[in-house]
């Protein structure tokens, strides 16, 4: 195990009255808020309204900012920044799921920055200051309601990268189960692999001795594939909604990453499919990770037999760490398209053509990854694995 260093100061409100809260948990030195959304859904529900009126009965100054899409935007960001500004604001609530939450993220640091919030997604610059914000989630997916990151689409030049900093962890996440009971399916299963993903990142590692985490990783995995399942046969299932929104935070809290070498890589390859097409990240993450399990699983196949047999209940019997592992891989291929996700790149209408570009901004960096290290011609036969 790694020696590691953990904070996470997000209050949790849980449940189905868990809106109700948020009088309590916004702070009485909070005069002007900016509240950041996205489309339409949060009034059709109901939600809008709602928020408003706890809004009003602690007489706050309300500044609206919607238009969050999936992929959220700098230029977007960059609106949100100058409102803060020009309008002393002291605090973001953001009402939505991870693009929301990654966007009101990015607002935060950059209000208090006087270059350019684009500095701190390229590493010119650090986080030293943020706005602080509160998050009401309506899609449990990306766990940034309690994670430290943001992810931002760059129009210039379609980069979509991302930045860390404690500093922009949300002061209170507001978790109802219910919000998530709208979402068409392909909303719910986009975010449930995204949930997946946050916890493969982590599991697959060359860190030995962390058995603790290992168990909460599998643990964490086995909750999600059963309450999927659960999800597929009925849309309205209250405690399976809330298994997996629990679960997603979880995910990526920083606790089942403690002491553990992460890797990413599929991430980011994803995140360069988002970029130029605009695919739903759960979408790439469905198509880019089983290709680069297939990939990377000689570099250790005993790690891809043990998520065979504690994952997927796969019988060892006299079977090989090789064959265990491809059937693992397997076994994940077979859940994604159960829960009706796609798992190769012309399903959604991307051809090869563009996999040199997306490969070399994957590495404009450096290589990526940790369980195996990834180069630009790594990458390529990543997405080519992804198009078969």
């Amino acid at each position: 195990m790694k020696d590691f260093y953990y904070y996470n100061p997000t209050k949790l409100s849980f449940g189905k009255d868990s809106v109700g809260f948020l009088g309590k948990l916004l702070s009485k030195e909070h005069k002007r808020i900016l509240l950041h959304y996205g489309g339409g859904s949060i009034k059709r529900t109901g939600l809008y309204d709602q928020v408003m009126d706890i809004l009003k009965e602690r007489d706050l100054e309300v500044y609206e900012l919607p238009g969050v899409v999936p992929n959220p935007r700098l230029g977007l960001v960059r609106e949100g920044i100058q409102i803060c500004k020009e309008k002393d604001i002291s605090f973001i609530l953001a009402v939505g799921g991870g693009s929301v939450i990654d966007s009101a993220k990015a607002i935060a640091a950059g209000a208090k920055y006087d270059g350019d919030v684009w500095d701190f997604f390229t590493k010119e610059a650090f986080v030293e200051e943020a706005i602080p914000l509160g998050v009401i989630l309506t899609i449990p997916a990306t766990g940034s309601e309690t994670s430290n990151g943001s992810v931002v689409t760059n129009e210039d030049g379609m980069l979509k990268r991302s930045f860390n900093s404690d500093l922009v962890r949300p002061e209170f996440a507001i978790l109802n189960p219910e919000l998530s009971m709208t979402l068409p399916d392909n909303q719910t299963f986009a975010g449930i692999t995204d949930i997946i993903s946050h916890v493969l990142e982590r599991y697959f590692t060359h860190t030995e001795n962390v058995d603790l985490t290992d168990n909460l990783c599998e643990g964490t995995l086995r909750a999600v594939i059963k309450n999927s399942y659960r999800l597929k046969e009925d849309p309205q299932d209250y405690a399976a909604r809330a298994e997996i929104m629990q679960s997603g935070t979880i995910a990526h809290s920083g606790l089942l990453g403690l002491g553990r070498a992460d890797d990413w890589s599929s991430h980011k390859i994803g995140h360069e499919i988002s970029a130029l097409y605009g695919t739903t990240h759960g979408v790439t993450l469905s198509i880019i990770f089983p290709a680069w399990m297939k990939y990377v699983y000689k570099e250790n196949p005993a790690r891809f037999a043990r998520f065979a047999v504690e994952v997927f209940g796969i019988a060892p019997d006299d079977k090989s760490d090789e064959e265990l592992a491809l059937e693992a891989i397997e076994a994940f291929e077979n859940f994604l398209r159960d829960i009706g996700m796609p798992t190769r790149l012309k399903e959604i209408g991307v051809s090869s053509d563009r996999f040199e570009e997306m490969a070399k901004k994957c590495v404009l960096s450096g290589p990526i990854g940790q369980f195996k290290v990834l180069n630009e011609e790594d990458i390529i036969k990543i997405y080519q694995l992804a198009l078969e």
